[in-house]
């Protein structure tokens, strides 16, 4: 089933089953026919995760409000939603929550998580609801172990089940601890079946300092040096210059692109702002809010 979104970029067709996208750049579209949420909204259900590079504090959001606004994000043009944290899986009736979202909205679910939670049962329930799967993979053998404190094997395992639930992305941080390993992180990405390898250079939080300007320029060499068998991805963190990074969506305007929703309920440009508006009930009405006090 093809979602259509209009928008100032032209006609967007989207079919979650897929992930397959098309854009009919050539229609021009009334201004008034523009949809008026993002077109992808990540939300952090839990800060619950133990392992986390952004300073977190305890928080949750409940299960019908969450359903609430991907019901009225799906009726506003939004395309997915992405739930992170923190760790979702840590989240009371994860599954349920996927599964109401899935059923009751034509948005694409897609969720992040560090997979050690990811249980046979558990994948059995998310099978069906679940689009795009992203498991965080920080560094490869005894970096992964020492950062994460967990065996690396078991990483190879949450892999293989995420991959029975939903196409695979990887995605790792890009700092002094990973920056000699993204070849070996390709690899492993390539092994596990992954269809995407999302790099996201550290960026400065009150507890770390970001990626240095040396690992950045060695990032964006490697990016221009890989011919890698999968699709490479990297976040907006200031590289775009140096990278040959391609527009999703030619022309579109950030905060059409995405937003953020905290576990605090808080409506946000990215999971690392430091200001936003509160969601109430209507997350559509915080949306334009934002977006007249950008």
């Amino acid at each position: 089933m093809w979602k259509i979104r209009l928008s100032e970029a032209g006609v967007h067709l989207f079919d979650r089953a897929t992930g397959m996208n098309i854009l009919l750049d050539e229609v021009d579209v009334p201004m008034e026919q523009f949809a008026r949420a993002p077109r992808y909204v990540s939300i952090a259900l839990t800060n619950v995760c133990g392992y986390c590079y952004a300073p977190k504090q305890a928080a949750a959001l409940d299960l019908d409000r969450v359903v609430s606004w991907a019901v009225e994000l799906d009726g506003a043009g939004c395309l997915g939603v992405g739930f992170g944290g923190g760790e979702p899986t840590a989240y009371r009736r994860f599954a349920d929550l996927c599964a109401r979202v899935a059923g009751t909205t034509s948005l694409a679910v897609t969720f992040t998580t560090h997979g050690h939670r990811i249980t046979p049962g558990l994948a059995d329930e998310l099978r069906g609801s679940v689009h795009f799967a992203r498991l965080s993979v920080d560094g490869v053998g005894e970096t992964y172990e020492r950062l994460r404190g967990r065996p690396f094997a078991a990483v190879t395992t949450a892999a293989a089940r995420l991959r029975s639930i939903a196409p695979l992305g990887i995605n790792t941080v890009v700092n002094s601890d990973t920056i000699e390993e993204l070849d070996d992180l390709a690899a492993f990405a390539v092994d596990a079946g992954a269809s995407e390898l999302l790099l996201l250079p550290e960026q400065p939080t009150a507890a770390v300092a970001g990626i240095s300007d040396a690992d950045a320029g060695r990032l964006a060499q490697w990016i221009r040096a890989s011919r890698l068998p999968l699709r490479l991805a990297i976040s907006r963190s200031g590289l775009e210059e140096s990278v040959p990074a391609v527009e999703v969506v030619p022309g579109e305007q950030p905060l059409d692109a995405y937003l953020h929703v905290d576990a605090t309920g808080v409506l946000r440009r990215n999971s690392y702002a430091e200001v936003g508006v509160p969601v109430g009930e209507s997350i559509m009405s915080a949306v334009q809010a934002f977006k007249e006090a950008a």
